[in-house]
């Protein structure tokens, strides 16, 4: 079992910038693909980025977020630049465990966290 915590979300201005953090716990994280979603109001999750040893980025952020991980912290960040309100959301940092694949897709990972607030104002 996997738990996840979400970090880092909060209120910001167009055009700033944010980080969130993630910790998982788990002896064998190095090894975990880690992903990161969010979910607006009456909208579907939707993929943001993931990072095994490489690092992969949906469209829509590439350029403006960065993926990392500290494996010896058992943490995943999130650093978002040049925040559009489009990007208010609810972030959801997901675990796969036993990854085969990297997946963009929610069911490609096994583990949520409870997700944390970004609002980005105009």
């Amino acid at each position: 079992q996997v738990q996840l915590v979400e970090s880092g979300g909060g209120l910001v201005q167009a055009g700033g910038s944010l980080r969130l953090s993630c910790a998982a716990s788990g002896r064998t994280f190095s090894s975990y693909t880690m992903g990161w979603f969010r979910q607006a109001p009456g909208k579907e999750r939707e993929f943001v980025a993931a990072i095994s040893r490489s690092t992969y980025y949906a469209d829509s952020v590439k350029g403006r977020f960065t993926i990392s991980r500290d494996n010896a912290k058992n943490t995943v960040y999130l650093q978002m630049t040049n925040l559009r309100p489009e990007d208010t959301a609810v972030y959801y940092c997901a675990a796969d465990r036993n990854p085969l694949v990297v997946s963009n897709t929610i069911k490609g990972y096994d583990y949520w966290g409870q997700g944390t607030q970004v609002t980005v104002s105009s």
